[in-house]
């Protein structure tokens, strides 16, 4: 906890000194869910990979992050379900087009409930280039990409836990699904692109490895 603190402050400090890397935004309270029942979800629930002009709303994407990786109990829990609640995934945003939001890239954290700033500028023409040029990534108003840590389940479970978290990226990744179709948003789960260069537009850490990249959008 001292630690993460200590980075809340050396990262609100590079905000107050100009830096748009590592600043902070502080995400809204997620809203109530209405409209369609989980049954009707996954019935409705398709691949869609062709999006609109039109933004996706900040409260929309706070639903969306809170799907694949929120705090859903005091104890910390999560909304997906991670083996030994190890949690070993990291939520990306690569936004050009949300409300009230800046283009850039962002890292989700869920205990504060905050995207922290990677880096500003439009960055879906190289994300979509690393994934093999697929046109639905640059032609999104947001991405979610998802990368893991093995090293934190396998830590635990040892060369079992890459299974772990293989299986935990698809429960995040279905729980996007299913909020985008609640939304009526799609999406597109999407794994052929080349893991060096998508690290390296996301500016990843050397041990973090990427999963999934989801387009979001208005079809």
């Amino acid at each position: 906890m001292l630690i993460k603190i200590l980075l809340l402050i050396l990262t609100a400090y590079a905000s107050c000194s100009g830096n748009p890397e590592n600043t902070i935004i502080q995400l809204p309270d997620r809203e109530q869910d209405s409209g369609i029942t989980l049954a009707q979800a996954i019935d409705q629930r398709r691949s869609v990979r062709v999006f609109t002009e039109d933004s996706i709303t900040l409260p929309e994407l706070v639903r969306i992050l809170h799907s694949a990786q929120g705090i859903t109990s005091e104890r910390g829990f999560r909304a997906v379900p991670s083996a030994g609640a190890t949690y070993p995934l990291s939520v990306f945003v690569i936004a050009e087009n949300v409300d009230d939001l800046e283009p850039g890239i962002y890292r989700f954290d869920p205990q504060e409930n905050i995207l922290l700033t990677v880096k500003t500028g439009n960055f879906l023409h190289d994300l979509a280039l690393a994934a093999l040029g697929q046109r639905c990534i640059s032609s999104a108003p947001v991405v979610i990409a998802i990368a893991a840590d093995y090293s934190i389940t396998t830590s635990v479970y040892g060369d079992r836990g890459v299974m772990y978290v293989h299986m935990e990226a698809g429960h995040a990744s279905q729980n996007i699904y299913l909020q985008c179709t609640a939304l009526e948003l799609g999406t597109v789960a999407i794994g052929a692109f080349t893991d060096n260069a998508v690290a390296e537009v996301l500016i990843l850490e050397e041990f973090m490895i990427p999963l999934y990249i989801m387009p979001i959008g208005r079809p």
